[in-house]
């Protein structure tokens, strides 16, 4: 089963992008590097709850 996460950059704090995760498999929260436009940076994004 899948379900929709929203990743939030860890330095300021934005909510930019939202994927989908597997939670049978993966139960820890999910962090990637990504581009945040506010920050204007690749930073590492979060699993907001």
């Amino acid at each position: 089963m899948r379900k929709k996460v929203i990743l939030a950059c860890s330095q300021c704090l934005n909510r930019n992008y939202s994927t989908m995760k597997n939670v049978a498999q993966h139960s820890e929260r999910l962090e990637m590097k990504k581009f945040c436009k506010t920050c204007n940076t690749h930073t590492l994004h979060r699993e907001t709850k």
